[in-house]
């Protein structure tokens, strides 16, 4: 089963961490929730307090397969500050490892290097902070190791594409049209 981690800071935008985790537990991922701080209690950009699965203290990040960064402000530079993550981050991509951020998050990526030469899409206004990227502006983007998305409702398609990256192509579509999202896209 591929193992996936999403890592909460304070100020982390609600639908794109939690709308992530859904759809990939959904889809039969193994995703753990990971606050960065040494209390698993994280609250969203909205105030809404959730409890992760374990902290970034006591995970144990062997055997990953993504590491995913949802956005929210001051959640994304709480994640670019957080100098352990990006050390793991770092070594992640060193193995080739999947990495995925939407909204403000890609700007994590970009300030230790991910995002050099590689196509990368984020919330209108922060492609500015996307340092090294390409941006495409489109919903969803993939370049080689790295998956960006756009914003809060870029949620579906970012953690669909997410789930078939991890899961094989077209491991989504079923659970596309059970959530009713094929109804939204006129299908």
């Amino acid at each position: 089963m591929k193992k996936v981690f999403v890592f909460f800071a304070d100020g982390f935008e609600d639908i794109e961490a939690l709308g992530t985790v859904d759809i990939l537990r959904r889809g039969g991922i193994d995703v753990t929730t990971v606050s960065i701080y040494d209390d698993e209690y994280v609250t969203s950009t909205h105030g809404v307090m959730i409890k992760a699965d374990t902290t970034f203290g006591e995970a144990d990040f062997n055997g990953a397969d993504m590491l995913v960064l949802p956005g929210g402000l001051p959640g994304a530079d709480n994640l670019m500050n957080h100098v352990p993550l990006q050390k793991l981050l770092l070594q992640h991509n060193e193995k080739g490892g999947l990495i995925a951020a939407i909204c403000a998050a890609p700007k994590a990526l970009g300030n230790i290097g991910l995002l050099n030469g590689k196509r990368a899409t984020c919330y209108p206004g922060c492609e500015g902070t996307m340092t090294g990227a390409d941006y495409t502006a489109e919903l969803c983007t993939i370049d080689g190791n790295i998956i960006t998305g756009e914003g809060p409702a870029a949620v579906f398609p970012f953690a669909y594409t997410l789930l078939d990256v991890l899961a094989g192509k077209g491991a989504s579509d079923g659970l596309q049209e059970g959530m009713m999202f094929n109804h939204l896209l006129g299908k």
